[in-house]
Parts: structure tokens; sequence; C-alpha cells
């Protein structure tokens, strides 16, 4: 008969109450045997685990019975430690045999077990070389360009959508949004678009009459400030500048509305969130832009009246008669013309970005940075576009 010897890891009970593990040990035979009792849980298996390991370290057994009958309350801790003294007789070869443990215990007990003996999961072909990664790349781009050109699809949808609805409150359109966001787009963007459009065209100015001085064709500054700035750099200079700051704006309104789950908000009671959030920022970019090409026009003009006089000696009243000569209303309309587009194309973008963010401020970041990269990105190749289009119908 099996001879268990009681040894009391601590002997007393815990100050809070709590009944401290202990293990009684006996040996009969080849079989070792330990009875386990009092709280295994995080608090108290310290006490027990310099015995456990004396336990582990003992030799000459050919079977272990653990008797888990007398355990009052087991977490991860204590299951931890009994299953190591388990694993560490099996190692040796010892036949472990387990009783009286109840149905929690069991449950711990398999779950930390397979936690331990889990290996960690080896790919044996390693990491994909650099140009699968660069083909994974893509593949996920595209995916990304498809979800966005999808979600870019439904707002302008619900956009035209909104724009049938009937002027006033509630569920319909508020003029009084439109023209608050026209007055922070356009209005609050007049300096900033004057000051660089001016200084773009004095740059421009400033290299083609130093260029053209070489052939004694110095008045033809006239006709590259003219035609370059009207029907490309004008539009395409404003677009820029609208998108990284209107743009960003809209992203950033947008999203942090989205992380204070204001945005459901709407949902819940009924509105439309593209209705009330999108549409009066799209249709202020549809106006507000056209305005401000407009603006930028004469001041690039300016700037380019003032390189010529200053660098060829051009006076003003010279370089606008030449002006008339060179561009007509095809020169001036074919710039204008892109506006509504481009505008469009901001919003659109700027509004996506803005309604995938997440909750956290990196994500409020990324999207808005990837708003301002992805409307200069699109604006430019739109430009593109329509010079390609401008020159195959002769316009």
């Amino acid at each position: 008969m099996l001879t268990i010897r009681k040894r009391d890891a601590s002997g007393e009970a815990a100050e809070n109450g709590e009944h401290r593990p202990r293990v009684a040990v006996g040996e009969e035979g080849g079989v070792l045997g330990c009875a386990f009792s009092g709280v295994w849980t995080t608090r108290t298996v310290a006490a027990v685990d310099g015995d456990m390991r004396k336990i582990e370290q003992r030799s000459g057994a050919k079977q272990l019975m653990l008797d888990l009958s007398h355990i009052e309350k087991m977490d991860t801790a204590g299951a931890w430690l009994i299953d190591r003294l388990a694993s560490a007789f099996e190692k040796k070869g010892v036949e472990v045999h387990l009783q009286g443990q109840s149905e929690v215990a069991s449950i711990l007990l398999g779950a930390v077990g397979d936690a331990v003996r889990r290996e960690p999961e080896s790919d044996p072909s390693g990491p994909p070389n650099i140009i699968l990664r660069a083909l994974e790349l893509v593949g996920r781009q595209v995916y990304e360009m498809r979800d966005d050109f999808f979600a870019s699809m439904n707002i302008l949808g619900a956009t035209i959508r909104g724009a049938q609805m009937k002027l006033g409150r509630g569920h319909a359109v508020n003029p009084a949004a439109i023209f608050n966001q026209i007055d922070r787009m356009g209005v609050g963007a007049i300096p900033v678009v004057v000051l660089m459009s001016a200084i773009v065209g004095a740059i421009v100015a400033q290299q083609g009459a130093y260029q053209l001085s070489y052939f004694g064709a110095n008045i033809f500054v006239v006709d590259l400030v003219g035609v370059l700035i009207l029907r490309e750099l004008g539009v395409l200079m404003t677009a820029i500048m609208l998108a990284g700051r209107s743009g960003s704006a809209i992203t950033a309104e947008i999203g942090s509305m989205k992380m204070r789950e204001e945005v459901d908000a709407l949902k819940v009671i009924g509105l439309n969130p593209i209705g009330v959030l999108v549409f009066p920022r799209l249709v202020a970019l549809v106006i507000g832009l056209p305005c401000l090409t407009i603006i930028a026009n004469f001041a690039a003009l300016g700037g380019g009246i003032v390189a010529a006089w200053l660098y060829s000696d051009i006076p003003p009243a010279a370089f606008i008669d030449r002006l008339r000569v060179a561009i007509d209303l095809s020169t001036i309309f074919a710039g204008l013309i892109k506006a509504p587009f481009m505008a469009l194309i901001i919003g659109i973008i700027a509004s996506v970005e803005g309604m995938k963010v997440g909750g956290s401020a990196e994500s409020l970041g990324l999207h808005v940075t990837a708003s301002v990269v992805k409307s200069i990105f699109i604006v430019i190749i739109l430009d593109g576009l329509f010079a390609m289009f401008y020159a195959a119908i002769g316009f």
C-alpha cells in the first residue's frame, strides 16, 4: 500500500483567509504519489514552487500518481506548475496518472499543456523573395484601388441624388452649409492662391525671358506666359493648393467625426452622412475652384507682367497688347473646363479617405496624408488626359 508523507509548503493559512497550496509526497514499490490540496492560484503558487522543483529532481520512480481531489481552487498558474511536474517525469519515461481532478481542473490542465507543448510553426520555404513581395504589394494596391473606386462612385451617386432634393432644412439641401463651405474653401484660400500664382507667373516669365534673349525673341515671353498659365499652370497650381489646403481639411473633419462616432449617430437619427457632410463640401469645391482659377490666372499674369518689365524691358501696355494676339477664348476656357472635374476628384478622394479613418490618431494622420497625395496624383493625371484630348480634337 502506498504511504504518503505529508509535506506542508507553508503550514498556515494566508493572511487574506485563503489556504496556501500543499503537496504531500509518498513513494512505495516504484510508485511516486503526490497529493495536492489548498488553493493553487497566481498569488499562492510561489510558496510551493521550491518543493515542486525538488520533486521534479527525484529519480527511480516508474509511475507518478497525482491526486488533485483536494484542490480547492486553481487557475492557469497552478495548472502550469502541476503540468510542469508531469512533463518533467514524462521526459524521464515515467508513466503519469492523474486522478480526482475536477472538470475545471481538467480544462485548465489541457489548455496549459497544449500551450506549453505547442511548437512554433516554421515555414520551410522561408520568407518570399523580393519579387514575390513586390508582386504581392502590387496586387494589394490593385484591390485597394478597386475599393476606392467603388467608394468614390457611391459618394458621387449619393451627391447627385442629394442635388435633386428641394431647398430647405431637415432632410433637404441646406444652402447655409454650402455658403459656409464656399467661404472657408474659396474665400479663405484667396491669399495663398494669389501669392503662389504670382510667384509662379513671375518665375515662368523670368526663365522664359532669360532663354529667349539668346534668340532676340524677348517679346514671345508674353505668348509663353499667357498660354502656359491660362491652359495649364493656373488651374493645375490652384487644384494642387486646394488639395493640400481644403482636401486635407475635409479628410480631417470627416475622419475626426468618424473617430467620435458622430457619423454613426447621423445614421441612427435617419440622416445620410454623405448628404449632410460630403454634399455641401463637394458643391463648394465645384463652385470655388473655377473662381479661384480665374483669380490665380490674373495673379500669375500680373507676376509675369512685372517680371517681363524688369528682365526684358517689356512695359505692361506692350505686354497686354501682345497678350491679346497670343490668346483667345479657347485658351481661357481650356483651363477653366478642367476646374470642376478637378474639384470633384479632390472632394471625392478626401471624403473617401475621411470615411476610412479608424479609431486612432495614427489612422487619421495616415488617411490625411493619403488624401493629399492621391488627390495631387490624380489631378496631375487628369490634366495630362485633358492635354491629350485637346490635342486630339485640335482645341
